[in-house]
């Protein structure tokens, strides 16, 4: 049997906002998959060490006093690193996570880069009769 990618990861980040360069990630899900068979999962509150705004604590579900002793991203790269070692990374609009990851990476003098696959693009082109239900954004969970 072979599978069209042999390694890839389906992410899921929270974040403190929108913007990648200013917002931080709260919160880091995956699923590693190799050879269509699901491999493991790894989910981790991340303390974004800055304040997460009252709009998105309600978004989220992920409050201050959830992150106050949550690793920093940091102390969980090495491990994150570990599980997107040799992987595609896949997410619905994965430009989005892509962006904070990189900025994350960045911010402690890790330079990140990943083939990426896009769930919305990629049900847009199997589903184009639906376009507009597969582009709503979900707002909990692997969105």
């Amino acid at each position: 049997m072979s599978t069209l990618l042999p390694c890839y990861v389906l992410l899921d980040l929270e974040t403190t906002g929108a913007t990648p360069t200013k917002d931080r990630i709260t919160e880091i899900g995956l699923i590693r998959y190799e050879n269509g068979v699901e491999v493991g999962r790894w989910n981790t509150l991340i303390n974004p060490e800055v304040s997460i705004p009252a709009f998105i604590q309600r978004l989220t579900g992920i409050t201050q006093d959830m992150v106050k002793h949550a690793p920093t991203f940091a102390q969980v790269c090495e491990i994150l690193l570990q599980w997107l070692e040799k992987t595609v990374l896949c997410a619905h609009n994965v430009r989005f996570d892509y962006g904070f990851l990189k900025n994350e990476f960045k911010r402690i003098g890790v330079t990140f880069q990943k083939k990426l696959l896009c769930t919305v693009k990629l049900s847009r082109k199997l589903y184009p009769q639906h376009h507009s239900i597969v582009s709503m954004p979900l707002s909990k969970g692997f969105s």
